[in-house]
């Protein structure tokens, strides 16, 4: 029987509410990983006042102790809710500062402006926690899965990150208890077996 290996998670929570069930992500996450005996890593972008505008100009210090955190874990973990087929802004604006060139990848040019990126944090891996306000059935159809695309393709691809694992919550406003307890299990059993 293989051994559990025992991992080092960097979770990025964005949301304002305690009371919300993206809370509930983070804290059954947080409990169960602790629990199997992963390390867990957090920042809380609201409770940071994390500013989210990029003007330009070299990293400031918080985002370089973001990315030393980030080399210090295994797997980068993101809580939030999907608003308008993104994340909140804060998160969408730590992407941007964060997971940024030259340090989260570079460009490999091909012939004059075309080329292609090339990711530097391919030993990392990934789990996307969302919450969706609407149904399965009009993200899946209706807007073609836009979330989970760019957040793979246009966001942990191009950082070099393939081994992403995401979790999809979805009509949490409208959802039974039950529904919801079935939903925080999952995250339980993430936490505890992602391997």
């Amino acid at each position: 029987m293989r051994e559990k290996k025992s991992r080092r998670f960097f979770i990025v929570y964005g949301h304002y509410d305690d009371n919300s069930f993206n809370a509930a992500i983070k804290n059954t996450f947080i409990e169960s990983a602790e629990k199997a005996g992963h390390s867990v890593d957090i920042v809380d972008l609201y409770k940071d006042k994390f500013d989210p505008v990029y003007a330009g100009g070299n990293p400031g210090p918080d985002v370089l102790d973001h990315r030393s955190r980030i080399d210090a874990s295994d797997t980068i973990v993101l809580i939030a809710p999907i608003w308008n087929f993104r994340m909140p802004a804060i998160l969408e604006g730590w992407i941007d500062k964060v997971l940024a060139p030259p340090w989260a990848f570079t460009f490999k040019q091909l012939v004059g402006n075309y080329g292609y990126p090339l990711g530097n944090l391919g030993d990392k891996k990934a789990i996307i926690f969302c919450t969706y306000g609407s149904p399965r059935l009009a993200i899946t159809t209706f807007f073609l899965n836009l979330p989970i695309r760019r957040l793979k393709r246009g966001v942990f691809h191009i950082c070099g990150i393939k081994n992403i694992l995401y979790k999809r919550y979805f009509a949490v406003p409208f959802v039974s208890e039950k529904i919801r307890k079935k939903f925080l299990k999952d995250v339980q059993d993430t936490a505890t077996l992602f391997q």
